[in-house]
């Protein structure tokens, strides 16, 4: 059988992979010990994440004319590559936070939402939250203003309801009102002077002729 065709189920493997790819990351496994490559494929397959050692010249016609084809410059020395169709930035997370702790693993580069990053980008890529990290942070910022909403509303169903919460302010104003009425003495008319009875001037005596 002629080389090419062996080759061809191999291309169209990686072809199909990358097809609905949200991001394809390209790294160099080489120094890495059979514990620690374990353990990153776990990490990797936990994450949704597919991950294969393919041979450069296999990705570099699986890549060619397409999106990927960015990634050819980087497909030199022993390469594999992670593939996620769901989370974009998975791969880079995933790679980035291992390679910490595991220096051999290389980080070459990658595509992410069919954008080319070199190394560094790969790496700032690594930095953005994961999706479900991002709804949660939404979904709390909306639940805020409902919960405390719900909060005030139990607050007032606890002392009986706003109508009771307005009840003293009614009560404690209709004292004062009438104490004011009753502090206001009613003012009473003068009662009015009696006049003096003028007394009819004595009859002057006649004198007796």
């Amino acid at each position: 059988m002629a080389k090419v065709e062996l080759k061809k189920p191999i291309v169209e493997e990686i072809s199909a992979a990358v097809k609905d790819a949200q991001s394809v990351v390209l790294v160099d496994y080489r120094g890495l010990t059979v514990e620690q490559d374990t353990q990153l494929r776990k990490q990797l397959r936990e994450a949704g994440i597919t991950y294969k050692v393919y041979k450069n010249t296999m990705m570099n016609f699986a890549f060619k004319g397409t999106d990927y084809e960015s990634l050819l410059p980087y497909l030199e020395g022993p390469s594999a590559i992670a593939i996620s169709t769901e989370d974009a930035t998975a791969p880079a997370r995933v790679l980035c936070k291992f390679a910490k702790t595991a220096n051999a693993l290389e980080v070459k580069g990658g595509v992410v939402e069919g954008i080319a990053y070199d190394a560094n980008g790969i790496v700032e890529i690594s930095k953005i939250p994961s999706r479900e990290e991002l709804l949660s942070k939404l979904l709390g910022s909306i639940q805020s203003p409902i919960t405390n909403f719900a909060r005030v509303m139990n607050q007032l169903a606890e002392k009986g309801g706003a109508s009771e919460c307005e009840a003293p302010a009614a009560e404690e104003t209709a004292p004062a009102e009438e104490a004011a009425t009753e502090a206001a003495p009613v003012e009473e008319a003068p009662a009015a002077e009696e006049a003096p009875a003028e007394e009819a001037p004595a009859a002057e005596e006649t004198p007796a002729e």
